[in-house]
């Protein structure tokens, strides 16, 4: 019997550099195996298994694992606090925060500078929203240029706040985008959208999917990828 599967009642959490990691278990109708990954937070191993496997075994799993997750572990990007730098990622770059009690809560954007009042205590979710909002005005006109290029109607756009994924999109032709992007470069969010909107026509990821991207997308979509690659797990090290 391999070594792991031997293991009895494991704690669903493992130690990886002196942390303790909890471990979530995720059961999936159509899974086949075991599958094994780091959130990108670094804050959770997450597992998800067939459903005839057994808990501990997927347990188990993870812990015969542990040198791969330490190494992953070791990429996630340091936490990174607006609230204390009092500066905002924004669009592949930094803005300003200045926060006085007394000024208006509604934050207004002026010369790279993002004024607003309000408890201090609340500040880190007013500019959570804040990003927010300026995502979903973001992505509803970067859907409309590219779906303008693809001769379609303008799809409507959902923010969606997965951990892993930067798009989706629906059978009912609705784009769901990852919030953080706002964060990234302009170039990096749109051609996010881009592959969602020309999933609107290939709902694969086939040659025909790849010749009608590269005719939406407005800008190289291999250096768009390498930044995604390279640096989007950045993209949660804030407002973990």
């Amino acid at each position: 019997m391999i070594e792991w599967l031997r293991s009895e009642a494991l704690e669903p959490a493992i130690e990886l550099g002196g942390r303790k990691i909890p471990i979530e278990l995720r059961r999936h109708a159509r899974a086949k195996r075991l599958t094994l990954r780091l959130a990108p937070d670094g804050k959770t191993v997450l597992i998800t298994l067939p459903r005839w496997c057994a808990s501990k075994e997927a347990i188990a799993f993870a812990h015969a694992r542990a040198a791969w997750l330490k190494a992953q572990l070791d990429k996630v990007p340091e936490a990174f606090d607006p609230v204390a730098s009092r500066l905002l990622p924004y669009k592949g770059g930094e803005i300003a925060i200045d926060w006085r009690e007394d000024a208006p809560r509604r934050p207004t954007l002026e010369a790279g500078t993002l004024r607003l009042g309000g408890p201090e205590e609340t500040l880190g979710k007013r500019l959570q929203r804040f990003l927010e909002t300026e995502a979903q005005s973001h992505f509803a006109d970067d859907a409309a240029f590219y779906c303008g290029r693809a001769a379609l109607p303008v799809a409507p756009v959902k923010l969606a706040r997965a951990r892993r994924r930067w798009g989706s999109c629906s059978s009912e032709g609705v784009l769901r985008l990852n919030w953080r992007l706002i964060m990234a470069p302009d170039f990096v969010r749109r051609s996010v959208v881009a592959h969602e909107v020309a999933h609107l026509v290939h709902f694969d990821h086939s040659e025909a999917f790849h010749a009608l991207l590269d005719e939406l997308y407005d800008d190289d979509i291999e250096r768009a990828n390498r930044w995604l690659s390279a640096s989007g797990r950045k993209l949660y090290a804030c407002f973990t």
